[in-house]
């Protein structure tokens, strides 16, 4: 294995590019630079929003909805967020999965499918799922553990396109053969992800390494838990708290990019592994899937900086400061507030409130709940105050998502793989429906405003 100055050498961190690069780049930013006013004169919406938030529309999606606005008095007006599931309100759905059971397999299913899964249904997927829960021969060993990387997003898409070439029938876009595909990946993705921290954690921190066999009768949530800890242990409450989390995560509307992402590669008749591939690319942008990451830093800074978690002015001074570009990563952003799409609140985070609030008791973290709540409180009213917004303000799925991982032992290299965890599912259901729509190629149009030389 090459040692570390090797590899910086073969990267080209030397001198010579250097020199290069730092000319270069001037030519970049000289050359490729488009002034706002020419996207105002075409009406180009940048990342294909206008200033109000309202997206292009770019295709139709019979597998979930996003409501934030209703209509009153024939006004467009804010109104609290609700996310559906194939016509069923996410609210209720999760709230109807018995206290004592998980939902993943029964709400993959219905995403999958469109319709929710009788009893027999929901066993018959569980166990499919079950018996796809195995690495082709060697593979952890030959794929995963050799040339590791702090990147887990990475390592598994690595590992995902090699997975393709243990498949006969890679190329096929026959629905039952990408139905196969889809429900193969979903079931490995907890390996994939929890495999490649541990040979991260073994062979860069050179830390114990410990590989265990996932148990085909356990749900997704419980084998994350078994494979991440040395122990296998985990509480019912702990896999209960992460299969929601699973669960929220799993679809979001055609329009977030890793999703869009997937459908537009799959309308250039590409495979099932380099859709997944793409929108895992997609998905680790910080933009995208790294936001519970960067809640986490700032509330890791919040408790450097606030003594006492319950005076709510002392937790105002501070939170100004954030805002104001005075503190934390001087951005002026309160991390996990505010929605893309949502205006008066994220109905994610009002369902997973309930179950952050009962993990952080059994996990003795009270406090840190109580600071989390102020914030949630108080950062609206500041960023009201301070911002010309053309909505409401509220606090967003990622705002406990990160707290939640770190009461559950879940080290940061993994947040970013879980979430890629649960949204295969709508990356899979995206695709089917592409597919059986049988739709043209996705190919956006760009106006060129090149100056002829």
């Amino acid at each position: 294995m090459q040692n570390a100055e090797e590899r910086r050498c073969y990267m080209g961190y030397n001198k010579q590019w250097e020199n290069y690069t730092e000319k270069y780049q001037k030519l970049c930013m000289e050359n490729d630079v488009i002034p706002d006013s020419l996207f105002k004169e075409y009406g180009v919406n940048r990342g294909l929003r206008d200033i109000n938030g309202n997206g292009v529309l770019t295709g139709l999606t019979n597998i979930s909805r996003i409501d934030s606005f209703c209509v009153k008095d024939g006004k467009k007006v804010p109104c609290d967020g609700k996310l559906w599931y194939r016509g069923y309100n996410v609210t209720d759905w999760i709230g109807n999965i018995p206290k004592d059971s998980l939902g993943f397999g029964k709400t993959a299913y219905l995403l999958l499918f469109g319709k929710a899964p009788t009893a027999e249904e929901e066993k018959e997927f569980k166990e499919l799922m079950g018996k796809c829960r195995a690495l082709p021969t060697n593979f952890t060993r030959d794929v995963i553990m050799k040339a590791p990387s702090k990147d887990i997003m990475n390592s598994m898409t690595r590992s995902i396109l090699t997975l393709a070439s243990y498949d006969e029938n890679v190329n096929s876009n026959d629905i039952g053969n990408v139905i196969r595909q889809c429900v193969n990946l979903i079931s490995v993705f907890p390996m994939l992800a929890v495999y490649a921290y541990h040979a991260y954690n073994h062979y860069e921190r050179d830390e114990s390494m410990y590989i265990h066999r996932p148990n085909p009768g356990l749900s997704t949530a419980e084998n994350l838990l078994m494979l991440l800890r040395p122990d296998k242990q985990y509480s019912f409450l702990e896999a209960k708290v992460l299969d929601v989390a699973l669960m929220l995560h799993m679809e979001h509307g055609g329009g977030n990019n890793s999703t869009f992402t997937t459908r537009v590669v799959t309308s250039s008749g590409s495979d099932t592994y380099s859709a997944v591939a793409a929108a895992m690319s997609s998905l680790k942008g910080p933009r995208h899937g790294g936001a519970n990451i960067k809640v986490m830093e700032m509330m890791d800074d919040i408790r450097e900086h606030v003594k006492d978690y319950e005076d709510k002015d002392e937790i105002k001074a501070y939170l100004t400061k954030i805002l104001e570009g005075q503190a934390f990563d001087q951005k002026g952003l309160i991390y996990g507030m505010g929605h893309a799409v949502y205006s008066l609140s994220d109905p994610r985070e009002r369902i997973f409130k309930g179950f952050v609030q009962q993990l952080s008791v059994a996990k003795h973290r009270e406090k840190d709940m109580t600071l989390y709540n102020n914030i949630e409180e108080l950062a609206p009213e500041i960023i009201a105050q301070k911002r010309k917004i053309y909505k409401g303000v509220s606090p967003n799925v990622d705002f406990y998502s990160g707290f939640v991982y770190d009461m559950l032992g879940i080290p940061v290299e993994l947040y970013t793989p879980i979430f890629a965890v649960a949204r295969i599912v709508g990356w899979s259901a995206h695709r089917l429906e592409e597919i059986v729509g049988n739709g043209k190629i996705i190919r956006p149009s760009y106006k060129s405003v090149m100056e002829e030389l």
